[in-house]
């Protein structure tokens, strides 16, 4: 009676035995195709943050040589408004200086926006097409961006 019991334990033991191996192969190869995907996923959201940088550093060199060329535009109308010798056409000058300056900020910093916005959303559009988890984007970091005026 002891030597079935034995002999039940002991084979009990090596489908155990079995069963541990082969779950540990299965786990084993699960573990190491997810590391392999996973990274996939974040270099695709590598490619696609790359892509929004490109974007958002063409966009900001853009908007501060339209602030530039606003700023210097209304340097030299006011240089000119200045030679004026009535007062009233002085401040017909400066005031056309200013109204032009400041549509042309009004101008750059809309641009500006859209370009933002633009990359952005098609940085959210890519992203998510690579359905990496969301730890792996930098996308809270969103309102850290320059604003505009």
């Amino acid at each position: 009676m002891h030597k079935k019991i034995i002999a039940g334990a002991g084979a009990a033991l090596t489908i155990l035995a079995i069963a541990t191996t082969a779950f540990a192969q299965v786990e084993t190869s699960a573990t190491a195709t997810t590391p392999s995907t996973v990274a996939t996923k974040i270099a695709c959201v590598g490619t696609a943050v790359n892509t929004r940088e490109a974007s958002i550093d063409a966009g900001i060199t853009a908007h501060a040589q339209a602030i530039q060329d606003a700023y210097t535009a209304r340097a030299a109308a006011l240089k000119t408004a200045y030679t004026d010798t009535t007062t009233a056409q002085l401040r017909t000058d400066v005031r056309a200086a200013w109204k032009t300056f400041n549509a042309s900020v009004k101008t750059a910093n809309m641009s500006w926006k859209t370009t933002r916005n633009a990359a952005w959303s098609a940085f959210k559009t890519a992203a998510k097409a690579c359905k990496a988890p969301a730890s792996a984007s930098d996308s809270a970091n969103m309102s850290s961006e320059v604003s505009g005026q």
